[in-house]
């Protein structure tokens, strides 16, 4: 079971989310938080504890108290700390080429997404996470 985690500043991406995991086997477990910095400090508390931590991340870039910026400078100076592989996947509704390509420079992206998330993607992306 893929364990999953939107970090979101918009409301409406957490039930669009929720209404597209409805049912899905592959993921019953998902976390919603409009704060990316409060994961950041799950994750640093629990990576010892694989079982307890998520297998994909989908990050909003544009908040506005904890940017997802701010969130990939953390988790990639962080990353190496637990044993576990965190896909993390940038999903934005900026269509700005330089956020493509600045997201590409973190090792820990896995993929940038625009909005919206199309529930086929979600479906691959929780079917082929499962830890």
């Amino acid at each position: 079971m893929c364990k999953l985690v939107l970090i979101d500043d918009n409301p409406i991406d957490h039930y669009i989310m929720r209404t597209m995991l409805y049912n899905n086997e592959a993921c019953k477990q998902a976390t919603y938080t409009f704060d990316g910095s409060m994961i950041l400090e799950y994750i640093e508390e629990n990576r010892s504890a694989a079982e307890k931590l998520p297998d994909v991340i989908f990050l909003d870039l544009t908040m506005p108290d904890f940017s997802g910026w701010e969130f990939l400078d953390r988790f990639e100076q962080m990353k190496n700390s637990f044993n576990k592989n965190i896909e993390v996947y940038v999903m934005t509704s900026s269509v700005r080429e330089s956020d493509k390509e600045r997201s590409s420079q973190y090792k820990c992206v896995n993929s940038f997404i625009s909005k919206p998330l199309s529930k086929q993607t979600l479906n691959y992306i929780c079917e082929h996470s499962i830890s």
